[in-house]
């Protein structure tokens, strides 16, 4: 009976490996698997499976990790757009305000929407300093 639990949660982690694809459940099939395995050769309490359950992923874990995050170091992070403006500068091109929902600065040439990090009224074409990308909505300060 044991046997057949382990066999159904090899399936389980493998489906959920399947269905999320971003390497949450592979080391616990492979736990699972070896558990499996020495529970059909070796009569093994309830505690012990456990513990080869979960000795038995540590080590896939282990082994498998350092390569990941090697390939995921060579792959190169490249930032989006939205990560690159903060902390530029921009030009109002219309006067940002809150109450009338109205704001858009020119960064770089690119035009955005934008609101005020304080809820002031900024003026247009003044210079100000991008705090916070939400969305396609710059948050802006003036510029001390």
């Amino acid at each position: 009976m044991d046997v057949l639990i382990w066999a159904i949660l090899v399936v389980v982690f493998v489906i959920f490996e399947i269905a999320t694809v971003q390497l949450v459940s592979v080391w616990f099939a492979a736990g699972a698997l070896v558990t499996m395995i020495l529970t059909f050769f070796y009569d093994i309490p309830f505690l012990g499976q456990l513990a080869i359950f979960i000795v038995s992923s540590a080590v896939f874990l282990g082994l498998t990790m350092p390569f990941i995050m090697g390939r995921r170091k060579k792959k190169g992070y490249i930032p989006t757009n939205s990560e690159l403006e903060v902390g530029r500068t921009a030009k109002v091109i219309e006067e940002i305000n809150a109450d009338s929902g109205t704001g858009r600065v020119k960064v770089g040439g690119v035009d955005w929407s934008a609101v005020s990090a304080d809820g002031s009224v900024i003026p247009n074409d003044t210079v100000v300093t991008v705090t916070a990308v939400n969305g396609a909505k710059l948050t802006v300060k003036p510029k001390d």
